[in-house]
């Protein structure tokens, strides 16, 4: 994978550094700690390029530039802004979930559910055209090809009860044994099952921004050995609204017509993920929190995070295609098919 197009000044410094041999910081602009921030294609772009020298890398960039000084002070700037904007988003949330719950467990549960908008699921389901469900492919692209590897940072970094479920749960994502049951390797079948490019990273050129937010906000989570709290309630918050809606994303496939290989994928998160959510909740998160009550309100920002990034995500995809537009950036809907 090549790095992606800049997308402004910013990514335009970022990435000329991160082709040099020695990149250096890069000045970044006073950033609002708001949701412009959430929706900024520059800086999104930005973030996700940087976090990707933590994942497969870029073959035009130096292996070694992922520990680069000048890298690393740059992204500690722009995560700054991007905390920032994510606890504003989710703030009022967590603080009514700690006000009305005091067990763990329902508070995660609260925050999921003060984002119930099963639109884009039910679209999928009884309406959206061909392109536009391949469209929806290519978003979830993103993260499915690295699908559970942002989590699986936290592993080295938890102990107890928590390490061994969350190991559990990886190890049903990672394919319980067989390579050829990796959900990112489903998923990657799906894409070629739809008739799109099953290769790592094909699509980033296209997504918008929102939908780099959200694989960034679990890069980020993952990362941070602080936020072990956040990136477990953030899988906690993506197992529990993954079950429903993959039977949706699955009927919606068959509507279309579309290769068994994208049923497949979705059809094996209908019944793995209603296990996953116990353990996510019940299991990792409540006990975590048990262990280090610090962490508790990190968990419940994890979790409302997923949820409303999701969203946020969503919305103007909808509309997109609601007004005969692709949801893509400046991409035609047939150049997807």
């Amino acid at each position: 994978m090549q790095l992606p197009r800049p997308r402004g000044p910013l990514s335009e410094r970022v990435f000329a550094e991160m082709l040099s041999p020695d990149p250096k910081p890069v000045a970044v602009e006073p950033l609002p700690a708001t949701g412009d921030v959430l929706a900024d294609e520059d800086l999104q772009v930005t973030l996700w390029a940087l976090y990707e020298l933590s994942f497969r890398g870029f073959e035009d960039v130096d292996p070694d530039h992922e520990w680069s000084p000048g890298l690393i002070t740059t992204r500690r700037v722009l995560e700054e802004a991007f905390e920032a904007a994510l606890r504003s988003l989710t703030d009022d949330a967590v603080d009514r979930a700690l006000e009305e719950h005091r067990r763990t467990t329902e508070q995660v549960l609260a925050v999921i559910d003060d984002v119930d908008d099963p639109r884009l699921a039910r679209y999928l389901q009884r309406e959206a055209t061909e392109e536009q469900y391949r469209e929806f492919l290519v978003h979830r692209s993103i993260y499915h090809l690295k699908e559970s590897d942002p989590q699986a940072w936290a592993i080295p970094r938890l102990e107890g009860g928590p390490k061994v479920a969350l190991a559990e749960l990886q190890y049903d994502e990672f394919g319980g044994g067989r390579a050829d049951r990796l959900h990112s390797t489903l998923f990657a079948k799906a894409l070629e099952g739809a008739g799109l490019e099953p290769a790592y990273g094909a699509y980033v050129d296209v997504v918008p921004a929102l939908t780099l937010a959200t694989n960034n906000a679990m890069s980020f989570f993952g990362l941070h050995r602080r936020l072990r709290g956040a990136i477990m309630g953030h899988l906690a918050a993506f197992e529990s609204t993954s079950s429903l809606p993959c039977r949706r994303y699955s009927g919606g496939a068959a509507r279309l017509g579309f290769d068994g290989r994208v049923n497949d994928y979705f059809d094996e998160h209908v019944e793995a993920d209603a296990v996953h959510e116990q353990l996510a909740v019940r299991t990792i998160c409540q006990q975590l929190v048990d262990q280090e009550p610090a962490l508790q309100r990190d968990v419940l920002l994890g979790a409302s995070a997923c949820v409303r990034l999701d969203a946020l995500a969503a919305a103007p995809m909808l509309e997109a295609w609601q007004q005969g537009r692709s949801s893509l950036l400046d991409t035609p809907q047939e150049e997807v098919a």
